[in-house]
């Protein structure tokens, strides 16, 4: 399946494996693990891509994006 980003979701996961988005299974990049602590909690120990926490909260990817940008200017440890 393509994302539109370059990357491709692996939908054939039989299991969740950490470093992959529980929901369509593509690899994280670490912004994407670090949005996720930020939007659901930050103890979690299940990642989502942007593409899924976009869907999940029911806003544009690019809304996601921006928040990254916002909160890496902020300073926030979870980007660094």
């Amino acid at each position: 399946m393509d994302r539109g980003d370059g990357r491709s979701a692996n939908k054939s996961l039989k299991e969740y494996s950490p470093g992959h988005c529980r929901r369509c299974g593509v690899k994280l990049s670490a912004d994407e693990a670090a949005m996720t602590k930020k939007l659901i909690n930050r103890g979690t120990t299940v990642y989502y891509c942007i593409d899924c926490l976009a869907e999940m909260f029911d806003v544009r990817r690019k809304d996601i994006e921006e928040k990254i940008i916002y909160y890496k200017r902020m300073g926030c440890t979870l980007f660094q």
